[in-house]
């Protein structure tokens, strides 16, 4: 794919297509037109179809957990270990260097048969560094990017693609902590099924040195767990495509450069690059050997994280509807499905909680029982009790601890979603290519930064 089809197809072009330009006008001339003709059935039908939005939502959820129970079936070890390359684009991140080598360097896989390359930009001189002063395993390098724009960690990604020579790949973020045995399940996988064109492994968040005890923590935790534990097995059981992780996707490098890459003008790469590949003919799996993640932290660090990821699930969407035929009705309801509800549930869960709240408040002031409709306190109660359920069936797979407490918090974090979506919807328009980088802290001993005793990779087929 060229410099110039990208432009036009992918984040890069900012105006919709004429398609969707009379899509949205058709729908918003038939909305105003009937509010007009019919105003108490325009509500009216508006309502109810915001209710089954939210009831399709819950069921959606419950399919899911009930897809991800179907056991995945192991796969036997390939005749030979294929070259596999990673990739591990860091930015500012030159207090976590140390800790990602000394991960990277426990990873199990032939020596022989893997090559690595810490990405860095070239004007993160504190990084370069730090990277050079350390000590690295024989197969991982340093490659730095050469200015340019935009400045995002997916063209830092595709400037390295130019240099890998593995026949898988896959890439890690600076603050991740891999399973050893990942590379090798995954080559496993990839051999055994031809179809794949990657594989996502689950993302854990942990605090290496203490327990996840603030709210964002363990509220952010069992986010992740619902969707890497539940929602994604459960889609890849369906035989559907999803967005990836930013972290541990292993892909087929020829399928990669089939679809061009990632495209460096989307702040939510991973996502777009989930539905490509599927509409180029390929399929998506899961694994089993997770990545272990620090949470962000304090809301300063949560918020820049989560406003970048809403915005970059709006151009997401905005790609792939240009030409939704390339993705099939099973593509489509994943898309509607993944991003399209993220999007409309995080622009609607403080508004329905405040009204929710007002509500109460009124009632209670004038002395009576709160004028609530009975269907939309089901409707919202369904939707409540699957998102519980997500993250209680998630957390149980991950190893966590989900609480009466953590459960009753729940919307008062889905509201902050609103918060970020304000933001995601802002930044959109005024700085659609700003990478809003999360900062990482270094979590390991002093002691584990010092010299590096370990090489990576056992010779063992």
């Amino acid at each position: 794919m060229t410099t110039r089809d990208a432009a036009q197809t992918g984040a890069a072009r900012r105006m919709p297509t004429l398609g969707q330009a009379i899509m949205v006008a058709s729908l918003a001339t038939a909305l105003v037109a009937a509010g007009i003709v019919w105003p108490r059935s325009t509500l009216s039908a508006s309502f109810i179809g915001i209710q089954m939005g939210f009831v399709a939502s819950a069921l959606w959820r419950a399919a899911l957990v009930i897809a991800s129970l179907r056991p995945t079936p192991s796969s036997p070890k390939p005749s030979r270990w294929p070259r596999y390359t990673i990739l591990a684009a860091l930015h500012d991140e030159a207090a976590v260097v140390p800790q990602l080598i000394q991960r990277l360097s426990k990873i199990d896989y032939p020596r022989r048969q893997l090559e690595g390359f810490l990405v860095l930009e070239a004007h993160d001189q504190a990084t370069i560094n730090a990277a050079k002063a350390a000590r690295r395993p024989s197969w991982l390098r340093i490659l730095v990017v050469p200015p340019g724009a935009p400045q995002t960690k997916p063209r830092a990604l595709n400037h390295a693609l130019a240099f890998a020579t593995g026949e898988l790949l896959t890439i890690y973020d600076a603050e991740d902590e891999p399973d050893p045995g990942q590379l090798r399940e995954a080559a496993s996988r990839f051999a055994d099924q031809p179809q794949l064109g990657c594989l996502q492994a689950p993302l854990r968040i942990r605090r290496r040195n203490a327990e996840l005890s603030t709210f964002l923590d363990r509220q952010f935790a069992f986010e992740y767990a619902a969707l890497f534990e539940v929602n994604l097995p459960g889609m890849a059981k369906l035989n559907l495509p999803f967005p990836l992780g930013g972290t541990s996707n292993h892909l087929r490098t020829a399928a990669l450069r089939r679809v061009g890459g990632w495209d460096a003008y989307n702040v939510t790469e991973d996502a777009d690059l989930g539905f490509k590949l599927w509409s180029a003919g390929w399929r998506l799996g899961v694994l089993e050997s997770p990545t272990w993640e620090a949470p962000p932290g304090a809301l300063e660090r949560w918020l820049p994280q989560r406003t970048r990821w809403l915005k970059g699930y709006m151009q997401t969407w905005g790609v792939h509807t240009r030409a939704p035929r390339a993705l099939g009705q099973r593509g489509q309801l994943s898309l509607a499905m993944t991003l399209g509800a993220a999007i409309v549930s995080a622009a609607s869960h403080a508004p329905t909680l405040a009204w929710l709240i007002a509500a109460l408040m009124v009632a209670l002031n004038i002395g009576m029982a709160p004028v609530v409709p009975l269907a939309s306190f089901a409707v919202l109660a369904v939707g409540v009790i699957a998102a519980w359920m997500g993250c209680a069936v998630g957390a149980k797979r991950a190893g966590q601890d989900y609480r009466l407490t953590d459960m009753l918090a729940a919307p008062a974090y889905w509201s902050l979603l609103s918060l970020a979506f304000i933001h995601a919807l802002w930044r959109l328009i005024v700085a659609p290519y700003a990478w809003d980088k999360t900062a990482h802290d270094a979590e390991i001993d002093a002691e584990c930064t010092s010299v590096m005793t370990v090489d990576a990779g056992r010779e063992a087929a």
